[in-house]
Order: C-alpha cells, then structure tokens, then sequence
C-alpha cells in the first residue's frame, strides 16, 4: 500500500495483511482486509473465516515506548495488557471480553435510567436487573478468573528479567487487584472465595458485591464493581511501581512485563515474534546491552529505529532501510549491516 504524501491525495480505502506462517508444524496462509467504514474481512488458506479466528495463530510481543503506560498509566492499560496475552494464550478470551463489554453497557445503561428516574422523583424500574445481574456475574468472574491467572503466572519470569535488565537490590512483585475484593470480603467458610480463579465461587461474590453496592449504582448511573475495574498492582519490594519508581526503573519494569510475557508465550507454544519499536533509544547503554543479550535468545526479532547508532554492536541483525520518496511513497532499501 502506498502512504499518502501530500494533503489534497486522497488516503487509501483501506488495506490487505497478508502473510505465510509456518506454527507448530504447519504452514498457513493468512489474510486481513481492512475497510474503512465496514467490517474488516479475514481468510485463513483463501478460506473466509471471522476475524477473530485468526487470533493466536501468529503469536507477538511488541515493546515500544507507549509501553511505560503500563507503568504509570490507567488501571485500563495493564488490563488490556492482561487481556492482550491472554487472548494470544486461548482466543476465546476475546470472545469473552466482548459479550462482558456488552452486557456492561446495557447493565449501565438501565442504571443510569435509574438515576434519571430518582432525580426526578419516581421509582426506577429495575425489572430486568437481576438478568442483567446474572450474565453480568458470571461474564465478569470469567475475565477476572483469567486475568488473576495470568498475573500469579507472569509474576516469576518478569521478576526475573527485571533484576536481569535492571541490576537492582528491589525486586519486582505483582499483585492481582480484583474490584470485587474491593466491595466485599471473602466467606472463612467457604475457602473457594478466596480463589479468583474459582469461576463458580466468584461468580456468587460478584453477585452479593452487586447487590452490596446496588443503591450507590442507581444514584451514580454506573456499574461500580465489576471486571472493567479490576488492575494489576506492579511495585518494587515494598514501595509501588507508579509514583516511586525512577524512570529508569519504571522503563525496567515495562520491559520486564513484556519479555515475561514473551517467556509465557514461549512455554506455551511456539516461540513468538519479539518486536522491539523503537525503544533502544529510550534505554541508557548497560540496559541497551542487557535487552540485546535478552532479545537474541528469541529466534524471530523485528526491531526498529530512527538511528541506527541505537542498536547494540551485540545484536546481530539484517538491517533495512525505510524511507519517504516524493514520488515512489514509502521505499524500502537494502543497508548496511555495519
């Protein structure tokens, strides 16, 4: 696809992905439609399939300097970096996801139906709020199940790229942050509420935490518990990552998410495509060489860069060069390795 250069050329309609995977034994041929203003298109061996059946088949981890909102960014970032390698673990964690999103906006929006009832002095009707309760429950105890596993998974490899690419005396911890355990406690007779990753069990926590914040909710118009407001707590010994951390110690620790979930990846399947963006330029040189040391035990690495002086004399790499050309838009050259 050629780039737009000038502002009265018109942007391209959309766009074709295509490429030749070779995964666990067997090659396929993928394809992505993108069109804009309708539904992207995908095929799997010129085969027409949903596009989310592509998901998992070619597995990545892309670090790049946006990367250090997982560190100092929204609860919202590290769940969709949880939710991000989860889906790449097993696909239907997408799915998921989507009828949890669903179900959420429907919830709020008969709360906040409620609210405008309240406000203008009549009782709201909550007919249909215990249906919505259910799916919600339910949907909600999936995603957090998912997630608190992953985290107690992610927790040993990322802490140890971290005191690999950090040198440092703190070390790395990870704590899954569960909304639900913030609404309500756990039952001391009944030792399954304590495990996030017991379905059933949180599923009847999220209920009874509804319920607990039900008359806040129709004052509010908002769903106040729920999987939309779980995070990841990231900190170094015993201070917090976010508001404590150095910059450089933060860069460490987003580095150390991404490689840990590469290793996650790793022992799961095949190895992943690593994809480094950019980021060498944001390291200072021991951590440069550190993430080069690191990065070549993968065997597929795509790194980019705005000067080549950036890269490590250690990673050894087949460089191209991409360039803007007037005339010819986006071009791209053999250079030299040097």
């Amino acid at each position: 696809m050629r780039i737009p250069i000038d502002e009265d050329e018109a942007a391209p309609g959309g766009a074709v992905i295509r490429a030749r995977v070779v995964a666990s034994g067997r090659e396929q041929v993928i394809e992505l439609e993108i069109v804009r203003g309708k539904a992207n298109r995908a095929r799997i061996n010129r085969a027409q399939v949903k596009p989310r059946e592509i998901l998992g088949i070619v597995r990545t981890v892309v670090f790049a300097p946006e990367d250090l909102s997982l560190v100092r960014g929204d609860p919202s970032v590290r769940r969709s970096f949880l939710d991000d390698l989860a889906t790449q673990l097993s696909p239907i964690h997408a799915s998921v996801r989507s009828d949890f999103d669903r179900v959420a906006r429907q919830r709020a929006a008969l709360m906040k139906a409620a609210q405008a009832s309240l406000r203008r002095g009549s009782s709201p009707d909550l007919s249909t709020l215990e249906i919505w309760d259910q799916q919600f429950a339910a949907l909600s105890a999936r995603i957090t199940a998912t997630r608190a596993s992953i985290a107690s998974r992610l927790e040993e490899p990322a802490a140890r790229f971290y005191d690999d690419v950090a040198d440092s005396p703190r070390h790395l911890r990870l704590a899954f942050d569960a909304s639900v355990d913030r609404v309500i406690g756990t039952d001391p007779d009944n030792p399954a509420s304590a495990d996030l990753t017991d379905v059933e069990a949180q599923t009847e926590r999220m209920l009874a935490a509804l319920a607990s914040v039900r008359e806040k909710e129709t004052e509010r118009g908002v769903n106040l518990v729920g999987a939309h407001r779980d995070d990841l707590t990231l900190s170094l010994g015993a201070m917090p990552v976010k508001g404590y951390a150095s910059h450089g110690e933060s860069w460490s620790v987003a580095l150390a998410l991404r490689l840990g979930a590469f290793d996650l990846l790793s022992d799961d399947g095949d190895t992943p495509i690593l994809i480094l963006d950019d980021v060498f330029a944001e390291l200072d040189s021991s951590r440069r060489e550190g993430l080069a040391a690191l990065a070549s035990k993968a065997e597929q690495i795509i790194v980019t860069c705005a000067v080549a002086g950036d890269l490590p004399a250690s990673l050894d790499h087949h460089a191209l060069h991409v360039r803007l050309d007037p005339e010819r838009g986006t071009v791209i050259d053999e250079a030299d390795n040097e």
